[in-house]
């Protein structure tokens, strides 16, 4: 969305710049008319120099009102430094998501990111692993379908609550350096708490995405042998057969 302050500016000077125009031309025009209708009399290009200035004169009227109706409103205020901030940033992501390939590229940022708020933290090995198992889940999403996809939908929220609950662990470790002693006993155990659950939860993705790996590799066994190498051993055996033929008839043929 643009800044409803700098639209409101711009179609102010829109119009003031319209009415200086059409007053310039009516002057012209009406300039001409009082000087040519004497010099020359009174015939029919006299009436279209007045047709032109009288129309002229009024466009000019009507946008100098206008301009007095549209500045009599109030200016927006300034906007917020940090509304203006985000809006461009919104902006330039959706700019970057609609390029080929910018989508993934940002989700690669925004993990990398994470990871590196994450350094030196309990949850970083558990971090890790999840984006492991994210990239092979994203690799197998196509390939799932029916049943499959609903377990996809799903992995992708238990996914951004296992990120949250990293993030979590990360900020009760930091808590945890200057906190006062009267309260380290408690806030010790929320993370190993929470530790272990995110623990848990990680080897849960983990057990999806392998169950998901089973399902495409079944659901591509169809037989002890796949029909492209039924259809090629057949094409092969034809090919064969003709070679075989053609072979014959050039030997047997004067």
């Amino acid at each position: 969305m643009a800044d409803e302050r700098a639209r409101y500016f711009r179609r102010l000077n829109r119009l003031r710049r319209s009415a200086r125009r059409w007053s310039v031309v009516g002057a012209g025009f009406a300039g001409a008319a009082a000087v040519l209708t004497p010099y020359a009399g009174l015939g029919l290009p006299d009436a279209a120099w007045a047709a032109a200035a009288g129309g002229s004169l009024v466009l000019a009227g009507w946008r100098w009102a206008d301009l007095r109706r549209f500045a009599a409103v109030p200016a927006p205020p300034p906007q917020d430094p940090a509304i203006a901030a985000e809006r461009t940033r919104a902006r330039l992501l959706a700019a970057v998501e609609s390029a080929p390939g910018g989508r993934s590229a940002i989700a690669e940022v925004r993990r990398h990111r994470g990871r590196f708020a994450l350094r030196g933290s309990a949850a970083a090995s558990g971090w890790d692993r999840l984006d492991r198992a994210s990239a092979t889940l994203a690799n197998l999403a196509p390939r799932l379908t029916g049943v499959g996809g609903s377990a996809v939908l799903e992995a992708q929220v238990a996914e951004d609550s296992l990120r949250d609950l990293a993030q979590r662990v990360s900020g009760v470790e930091k808590a945890l350096r200057f906190a006062p002693a009267e309260t380290k006993p408690a806030l010790s155990e929320a993370h190993r708490d929470l530790t272990r659950q995110l623990d848990e939860g990680v080897v849960a993705y983990e057990r999806l995405v392998a169950a998901a790996a089973s399902y495409v590799a079944e659901d591509g066994r169809i037989g002890s042998t796949h029909p492209s190498v039924s259809r090629l051993t057949e094409a092969s055996d034809l090919l064969r057969g003709v070679a075989s033929g053609l072979a014959e008839m050039r030997t047997t043929t004067p």
